[in-house]
């Protein structure tokens, strides 16, 4: 079951109270003892209220200094704004008519905060008002200062209402995010950093935005054969494509236990695209098999773009050189497709990548230089390359990305195998193998040459006799 998604919690610490601001002394007007009390508590909810934010996102501030004088600004803006046009009506006197402008407060308190924030702000914008109404003679600017308080008392009782309004707007969006992640996650897992041999990075570029899932795909199957792996791209994009995605994933995570070659789970996820309602539905794929001892990788592709191998050698695309049907349109020729076995050495690394990466386009219409840009002649660092390609992808098209983008690379620590290898040279002896070593050996070559023949079916299920054996006695 893939875990819920990290969850990073900021909260200023205990004791913090906002500065107060000594009284002054002339005859300037000021704030009673209640209205600073209020605000005050105002600030220290806002700064200790929770901020949730996905873990590892781009943009997710975890820094508690940062992340307080971000969360402080938005509440504090609204006295901040009070507190000016109050000493602009000081310094201006009254003939400018300025207090209506105290309205502004409690307007933008309701917009930047909630029920509590505008009650403050109303609160502190009409003692204001009462404190310059007192001053001023019977007349006209006493009636400007009673329209003022009218205006101020309604934008309040507004804001305060459509405050609570966009809080539970508020509410039932975060949780409605929170069911679509858990969604999206069950249809796109993340990938283990590690299986079986291989180490393993990725990353997931959606066409839609706000969206985490599209019509590209991927998945990681450890089977006692070795690792098996799917690169995909369904037929759209974004969100109208994940029903064929999702599809597809189910089919190949139960064939890759299931099935003895990558042409059997090929035909297996066929036969389940032919079967779903609706228009015809295709999926352009990649299919790979890494051996138990990591040092080849099988693959066999359904329509799909040639994965790029790197490592001390120049990167170069491996596969067939001809095309091979996407899945969901075999029926269309009866053509079979090959597999192909590369070698796969410590320190290499393979990138399977979507059309997205490879026909993205710059300003002038050249599509994306996948074998020659940046990212992947840069020193080899598998564990960043796919944030590192999809960074410069969205660079060269100028704008988040049109399609769908895919991209996984499995590679293998050179590091790790070279001092394994010392290890077994200081434990062996100098001698040569003896009687039962060699026909170790030898078992193992039959065992091997068995697996590469050849075959293709089904695997016998647990509970189903194997073709040959006696059943059970009645």
């Amino acid at each position: 079951m893939p875990q819920s998604p990290a969850v990073v919690v900021e909260r200023l610490s205990e004791g913090h109270q906002p500065r107060q601001l000594p009284a002054r002394r002339d005859n300037a007007p000021v704030l009673g003892g209640a209205i600073p009390g209020l605000a005050a508590r105002v600030l220290a909810g806002h700064a200790s209220s929770a901020a949730i934010m996905q873990g590892g996102e781009p943009g997710a501030d975890t820094d508690p200094a940062v992340w307080s004088r971000t969360r402080l600004m938005p509440p504090a803006l609204p006295f901040a704004i009070i507190a000016a046009i109050g000493v602009s009506r000081i310094v201006a006197g009254p003939g400018w008519g300025l207090l209506p402008l105290l309205a502004v407060g409690p307007a933008v308190a309701a917009a930047a905060g909630g029920p509590l924030s505008t009650l403050a702000a109303g609160a502190g914008a009409l003692a204001i008002c009462v404190l310059f109404a007192a001053g001023m003679q019977p007349g006209a600017t006493h009636r400007m200062a009673g329209v003022t308080f009218l205006a101020v008392a309604g934008v309040t009782a507004a804001g305060v209402t459509a405050s609570r309004a966009r809080r539970r707007r508020d509410r039932e969006l975060a949780q409605a995010r929170l069911v679509a992640e858990a969604a999206q996650k069950v249809v796109l897992r993340p990938v283990p950093r590690q299986a079986g041999p291989v180490r393993l990075a990725a990353r997931y570029l959606s066409a839609c935005s706000g969206a985490r899932v599209g019509g590209d795909l991927y998945e990681v199957a450890t089977t006692p054969d070795g690792v098996r792996l799917i690169v995909g791209d369904a037929k759209g994009k974004g969100l109208p494509a994940v029903q064929s995605a999702a599809a597809v994933l189910g089919v190949f995570r139960e064939a890759a236990h299931e099935e003895d070659c990558l042409a059997a789970v090929a035909n297996r996820i066929e036969t389940s695209l032919a079967r779903q309602p609706g228009d015809e539905q295709f999926v352009t794929a990649i299919l790979a098999e890494v051996c138990p001892d990591g040092t080849e990788v099988e693959l066999l592709s359904c329509g799909h773009p040639a994965p790029l191998l790197l490592g001390p050698a120049p990167p170069r695309f491996v596969g067939l050189e001809e095309g091979s049907l996407p899945l969901g349109l075999g029926q269309l020729a009866d053509v079979p497709r090959i597999p192909v076995t590369i070698a796969f050495e410590p320190g290499d690394a393979l990138l399977f990548y979507t059309d997205g990466a490879s026909e993205a386009r710059n300003w002038a219409g050249a599509f994306f230089p996948l074998a020659d840009c940046a990212a992947v002649r840069a020193p080899l660092d598998p564990a960043t390359l796919p944030g590192r390609l999809g960074d410069e992808v969205i660079r060269y098209a100028g704008h988040a990305p049109d399609d769908d983008v895919a991209l996984l690379v499995i590679y293998r620590d050179g590091a790790l195998t070279v001092r394994r290898r010392r290890r077994d040279s200081r434990q062996r002896p100098d001698s040569g193998p003896g009687p039962v070593a060699a026909l170790t050996t030898m078992l193992d070559q039959v065992i091997a040459w068995s697996r590469r023949s050849p075959r293709c079916g089904r695997r016998p299920r647990r509970s189903e006799p194997a073709a040959g054996s006696a059943g059970p006695l009645a």
